[in-house]
Parts: structure tokens; C-alpha cells; sequence
């Protein structure tokens, strides 16, 4: 798969999880950037960033580079700090990894939810839900589908 092929589908992921959110989203959580967040509605920024107590719901998107961090050292910070869902996309698995009940050391539940399965509603702490249509997300291209 080509570097643009890979860039394409995890900024086609992002783009598509913002379409089909109509709630308040923030890209800035202190001391992280992560490819999508959704905050509190009353959040006010810290100078330039938002409090974690803040934020509601962290998705990463996978890229080939990043799936150790993302599996990993996300994980396990993002518990640490309280988030209360943390959403693992992964194109070439073609899964979403839904993380709640955040510890000191990760989360305690984690359920893994396969593209093409219909609307997946994530509950969040502040009586809102966030559905995500998991038939909706794009995969990546093959080699031999990928143009240029």
C-alpha cells in the first residue's frame, strides 16, 4: 500500500467519524492531540487546550506506524487520566475497539465491534451518545486498487 493510500484512509476515517457526529468536538486535550475528541458542551479552554476532565470520548485511527501506540501507550495513558470511553479504529483490521471503564493502569471493558455492522451508539458520561455507522468507514486500498 503507498503513503497515500495510507494517508487517505485515515484522514477519510477522521473526516468520516465527524460527519456523523453532531455533537461539540475538540481536537485538543492537554498534552495530546488526538485524531478525534468529543468534550464536555460547557469545556472551556486551559489558554490554547482543553482539561482532560474535559473530555469525554478520545478516538484514535490507526495508521501503520502508530498501532503499537495506539494499542498500547493510549491505552494506558488515556485510563491513567480518566477518560471515560477511548475508541480504537483500525482500517486494516477493519475493527473498532471500544474501551470504558478507565483505570490507573488502562480500561476494564473492551469491545471489539467489526466494520460493516451497522450503527454502534457509544453512551457518554454526559447523557449524549455518539453513534458511529461502522458500515460507513472507509478501508484502505489494496495495491492494486490504489491509483498513482
Amino acid at each position: 500500500m503507498s503513503v497515500d493510500a495510507i494517508v487517505h484512509t485515515e484522514s477519510s476515517t477522521i473526516r468520516s467519524m465527524q460527519i456523523d457526529s453532531a455533537l461539540t468536538l475538540g481536537r485538543h486535550a492537554k498534552n495530546s492531540a488526538p485524531d478525534f475528541a468529543i468534550l464536555r458542551e460547557d469545556a472551556r479552554k486551559e489558554g490554547k487546550r482543553y482539561s482532560f476532565e474535559d473530555v469525554l470520548l478520545i478516538s484514535e485511527v490507526v495508521s501503520t506506524s502508530s498501532a503499537r501506540k495506539d494499542y498500547d501507550d493510549c491505552t494506558a495513558k488515556y485510563g491513567r487520566y480518566g477518560i471515560p470511553v477511548y475508541l480504537i479504529v483500525d482500517p486494516y483490521a477493519q475493527e473498532v475497539v471500544l474501551h470504558t471503564q478507565p483505570t490507573a493502569t488502562g480500561y476494564i471493558a473492551a469491545h471489539t465491534h467489526k466494520y460493516g455492522t451497522g450503527k454502534l451508539p457509544v453512551p457518554l458520561a454526559d447523557g449524549r451518545t455518539f453513534t458511529l455507522d461502522l458500515d460507513e468507514l472507509p478501508r484502505p486500498e489494496s495495491e492494486a486498487d490504489a491509483c498513482g
